[in-house]
């Protein structure tokens, strides 16, 4: 089976050595996904709300250029530096996984990279196509 790096262009990425995602055959690995501005920077510095979302819009577009959509998604996880905003998380999180409902974990940590860095997200797919 054949290997796919997926990169989103973090500027971490080549410091650490890492892949914001993996594709093997139909199994899709995507990192810890930080809440980083388009135009870099931290999005929604101090909204965990904000940062979850963007968080998700950066991982789903991992998973998109790997072939995939939120709909194969089967497990995530929402790590943050402070377990009491997980509703907030919570909330962004079932705006895109309501009716998919994969396996999730919430979890705390007691920081990032980033000290603005409120949160950051895990996704794994099992795509539908074999490539």
């Amino acid at each position: 089976m054949s290997r796919q790096n997926i990169s989103s262009g973090s500027y971490l990425e080549p410091q650490i050595g890492f892949s914001r995602a993996v594709r093997i055959g139909n199994t899709v690995a995507i990192g810890g996904t930080a809440p980083i501005a388009a135009e870099g920077g931290t999005d929604c510095v101090g909204d965990v709300y904000g940062q979850t979302k963007r968080c998700l819009e950066i991982a789903l577009a991992a998973l998109s250029s790997a072939g995939g959509t939120a709909q194969d998604v089967i497990r995530t996880r929402i790590i943050l530096t402070d377990i009491r905003t997980y509703k907030d998380a919570a909330r962004a999180h079932a705006e895109v996984f309501t009716d998919i409902r994969p396996v999730t974990t919430v979890m705390e940590v007691s920081a990032f990279v980033d000290p603005d860095w409120l949160v950051e997200i895990e996704l794994d797919a099992i795509l539908k196509d074999q490539k």
